[in-house]
């Protein structure tokens, strides 16, 4: 069984290690990848060992952790996030969606793309964390979805989002059949993110072959 407690510290202190910077208790991606921070201990994070490595007025996503805020640092949003396995059939193949892989081009619009859709942590330097694919409409990418943990076997899929004079059309959902079909024929194990509230998205995954394995705390912090 694969086990996703945990599974942001798992990443930053194990396969994407040379992503992330801080102690042997707490860790963080460093600048310019998703603002992640997570903890060897959840139960009692060491937040004084991380402040020299971030800067006053960053903000970071956390999960696992629910005390209360330590000096120097505020609890900005708290909610809880489901974490969901693959457990499905791999997708047919859909040339009809004429999915693109991503380069250091495409960079600028899928950063924008993040900024006005808010799928959730985006990096700077998207490229160096997993593979993207995105739709395109002559040159305007209307549509991506990417990778950014991973641990392991385990690799999650992430920034799934589409402009929204191009939502309805299933880009979405394709997108994100894409990135499995990539990640099982690498040999790995898919997984993604989503908020327990949004009980539409769980249904959604569910159908396409995902399970929820896991539930926990998810914040955002700031450093003062």
């Amino acid at each position: 069984m694969h086990d996703l407690t945990n599974i942001i510290w798992h990443a930053l202190a194990g396969s994407q290690v040379r992503l992330s910077t801080g102690t042997e208790r707490i860790r963080r991606f460093a600048r310019g990848f998703p603002p992640l921070i997570a903890f060897a201990d959840p139960a009692n994070p060491d937040f004084a060992a991380l402040a020299p490595f971030c800067e006053p007025g960053e903000r970071f996503y956390c999960g696992e952790w629910s005390g209360p805020a330590p000096a120097g640092w505020k609890i900005e949003v708290d909610t809880f996030m489901c974490a969901m396995l693959w457990k499905g059939t791999p997708p047919a193949a859909d040339d009809a969606l004429g999915a693109v892989r991503l380069g250091t081009e495409h960079v600028p619009q899928m950063t924008a793309m993040a900024a006005l859709t808010r799928p959730g942590p985006f990096a700077d330097r998207p490229m160096e964390i997993g593979e993207w694919y995105g739709v395109l409409e002559g040159d305007r990418l209307v549509a991506m979805a990417g990778e950014r943990l991973h641990s392991g076997s385990l690799r999650e899929i992430s920034g799934v989002c589409t402009l929204p004079d191009f939502q309805g059309r299933g880009y979405a959902r394709r997108l994100t059949d894409a990135v499995i079909r990539s990640q099982l024929a690498r040999g790995l194990t898919p997984f993604l993110h989503v908020a327990s509230a949004n009980a539409r998205a769980r249904g959604l995954y569910e159908r396409m072959g995902f399970a929820v394995v896991h539930e926990a705390p998810m914040r955002i912090v700031s450093i003062g």
